[in-house]
């Protein structure tokens, strides 16, 4: 069986995603490859998969004729599965529901979509994620559903002893963008190193997918809150690196705050949890499959930043508390998010859809 993942670019979750089930895919027999429509960061992640980038109806009309692709997965590309049809691909078709953003943005590209999905797709995939789940049930009835929990590399994802930083990091993965709230992230942490002078900040991002206004307001807004000169700025990290850092942030007595409006999944969330790193968070939908409150992570309401700080603080300082959250946080992710899960369940949704070779 031969199947094509497609997605914008190869970055963020969607990445790490394609990177870890094309590899586990291939060890239970079947034969994975990835599309993006751009290049992008990640393509400097190592991969044994084939990595197609094109854009062009040409080099794609190409790819899928040349390589005879039983099923083609569209990942959140909601004009994919019609230019495929287009271009005269007879196979089967399975949009995959990651990454939608907001629960406005999922609801209005889902409800732009009901005609291209009806007319072209075979069934939809998506994660455990109850706004998305609800909002297919809803909207699209008539289409066949599959649900797969998305899986993690908890081998590679694991703790390292690594030598702490001489300060707690207060540590943000994400995009510059509205969905991710990073505003939050400068306010909550303007008012922990009130508390914790010593603090720092570490903020992750890959700087061609920050939406240039906000790039300018997240500029403006270290300078007003006196931040310049307290925060590490982290671009393009290749995947691999990133169980150092979080690592060591742990290390540090440290936390990773996420502040985003919704997740789909929250790959970051998971992997720093994976890694034994204490995860603040808003609840966020997606991060519901990974944290529990006071067990393996912590919850703060989105928009009160007065009680984020106050979470927060007690998950630097009550050593007990931390020790504890960090050792469930990596049990829990272990047993729930395996590759091979992943890969049965998949299988499980092929031979459902009629798809065999």
């Amino acid at each position: 069986m031969k199947v094509l993942f497609t997605f914008y670019v190869p970055s963020g979750g969607v990445d790490t995603l394609n990177r870890l089930r094309t590899a586990v895919l291939k060890r239970h027999g079947i034969e994975a490859h990835l599309l993006y429509l751009n290049t992008g960061s990640g393509l400097q992640n190592s991969s044994e998969t084939r990595i197609f980038t094109a854009s062009s109806d040409q080099d794609i009309h190409h790819l899928i004729h040349s390589e005879h692709y039983d099923a083609i997965i569209t990942t959140s590309d909601i004009a994919m599965p019609g230019r495929l049809r287009g271009l005269g691909y007879k196979g089967r078709i399975i949009f995959e529901a990651q990454g939608l953003g907001t629960r406005d943005q999922a609801l209005e590209t889902i409800q732009m979509g009901v005609p291209y999905l009806q007319a072209h797709c075979d069934a939809a995939v998506l994660p455990p994620t109850d706004h998305l789940l609800d909002m297919f049930i809803h909207i699209c009835p008539w289409l066949h559903r599959f649900v797969i929990p998305n899986m993690l590399d908890t081998d590679t994802f694991a703790p390292i002893s690594v030598e702490a930083p001489p300060y707690p990091v207060l540590a943000w993965v994400g995009r510059l963008e509205h969905n991710k709230n990073w505003r939050e992230y400068l306010e909550i942490c303007k008012r922990i190193i009130k508390k914790k002078p010593q603090a720092r900040l570490w903020l992750f991002h890959d700087p061609t997918l920050a939406n240039p206004e906000d790039e300018v307001m997240f500029r403006h807004m270290l300078s007003e809150y006196g931040l310049e000169d307290r925060i590490g700025i982290f671009m393009n990290v290749p995947h691999s690196q990133m169980p150092t850092f979080y690592s060591m942030i742990a290390a540090s007595g440290g936390i990773m705050l996420s502040t985003s409006l919704l997740e789909g999944f929250g790959y970051a969330v998971a992997e720093a949890i994976s890694c034994g790193c204490p995860v603040l968070s808003t609840d966020s939908d997606g991060v519901r499959l990974f944290i529990t409150h006071n067990k393996t992570g912590k919850f703060y309401p989105l928009g009160n930043v007065k009680a984020a700080v106050s979470e927060a603080l007690d998950l630097m300082n009550n050593q007990k508390l931390r020790e504890y959250i960090r050792i469930q946080g990596r049990q829990h992710v272990t047993l729930s998010f395996s590759p091979d899960r992943y890969a049965a369940s998949f299988r499980e949704m092929m031979t459902a859809l009629r798809v065999f070779h």
